[in-house]
């Protein structure tokens, strides 16, 4: 039915197909940043931790009979941790980022949303029509201009991401400022940067060393650092509130699994227990990367820019065969073909010196 899409596709050198790839293979593709994916006692906490519950599975959405007390738990967690003042626990960040820009731009209102903002956000934007404005990657001044452009006769809303996944870039802090002085919420998709960056790994405020404010609202998931599924969001009471009267994909699903729930719980206790030490891990990584390829990242994720997906995919098929895994991303992702490499704590110094090693053989990056 979809042959000739598919052939289109295939010589375009942009199919991708589902694979399960060897256990023997370095894991410097994944988001799992702090490599608790494969702690299996954090799993058994989890467990029992869900077992000890009157129900193991939600049952209903949030809003019926589907809230538990372990989803509670997480939401009074976090808020706690990120000094926030009310929470909620959703299926997904593509769930979350819907439940934000569909509800919270009303009839006169703008969000002005950084150009390379994650699909989740970019998707529900398009409906929203000339209410979505879009500035400049990571440019607070470009985002300055637009609004002094094109001011709304209702709320300002702007949306950033704590780190960017395809760019491994950390959000400027002037965009906190901005939102302060234009009195505009700030909405923070912290899916890449939470448990990754900052002094006590909470993300881009914890990073920036920002106080949080009333009009700051920080989503975050569940599947990455944190080595779950799921995905939270944090902000002022009446914007929580609002989320849970208002926003569909709050509404009308089911809650999110209960041991997720209770394994993100879990893993973040972990995280916060030993943040020093897993600090000090990531840190190391990035200067492995910095000494042998002389590229200073700013996150836990290395970007190598590609001409052609040909190239790249040369490198990456070479890489697996020297025993590493890593992300091979073409369109409609990014414009450009890459290679994201994550440096995942789980992968020792060796390994990822080796890694470097074999890069720096190669040639056709850095583009």
């Amino acid at each position: 039915m979809f042959e000739k899409e598919l052939s289109a596709i295939k010589h375009a050198h942009l199919y991708r197909e589902r694979k399960i790839f060897s256990d023997r293979l370095k894991d410097f593709a994944s988001n799992d940043y702090l490599g608790l994916s494969q702690k299996k006692k954090l799993a058994k906490k989890a467990y029992h931790l869900v077992m000890s519950q009157s129900n193991h599975s939600p049952k209903a959405s949030l809003l019926v009979n589907g809230y538990s007390l372990i989803h509670k738990e997480l939401e009074t967690r976090l808020c706690a941790l990120n000094n926030f003042e009310n929470g909620i626990i959703l299926g997904s960040g593509f769930l979350a980022n819907l439940a934000l820009f569909d509800s919270l731009v009303r009839k006169n209102d703008k969000i002005y949303i950084d150009e390379k903002y994650h699909a989740s956000g970019i998707y529900p934007a398009k409906i929203l029509q000339e209410r979505a404005v879009y500035f400049k990657h990571n440019d607070p001044a470009d985002l300055l201009k637009n609004i002094n452009s094109s001011a709304p006769k209702g709320r300002i809303i702007i949306a950033i991401e704590g780190v960017y996944s395809m760019d491994g870039d950390i959000a400027h802090k002037d965009f906190a400022q901005i939102a302060c002085e234009k009195n505009a919420l700030l909405i923070v998709d912290e899916a890449h940067s939470s448990g990754s960056i900052g002094k006590n790994l909470l993300g881009y405020f914890d990073y920036h060393h920002i106080p949080i404010q009333p009009n700051f609202i920080k989503m975050g998931t569940l599947s990455k650092a944190y080595a779950s599924y799921g995905a939270y969001i944090l902000a002022d009471n009446s914007v929580i509130e609002f989320l849970c009267n208002r926003a569909k994909s709050i509404i009308y699903t089911t809650a999110l699994s209960i041991f997720d729930t209770a394994l993100a719980l879990i893993n973040l206790d972990y995280i916060q227990k030993n943040k020093h030490i897993l600090t000090q891990q990531i840190d190391r990584l990035k200067s492995i990367v910095k000494n042998s390829l002389d590229i200073s990242p700013q996150a836990q994720i290395l970007i190598l820019p590609y001409k052609n997906t040909q190239e790249m995919q040369a490198l990456h098929q070479k890489l697996q065969n020297k025993g590493f895994l890593v992300g091979a991303i073409r369109q409609p992702t990014v414009r450009h073909p890459i290679l994201r490499i994550t440096l995942c704590v789980k992968n020792s110094p060796k390994q990822t010196k080796k890694l470097c090693k074999i890069i720096k053989k190669s040639q056709g990056y850095l583009c």
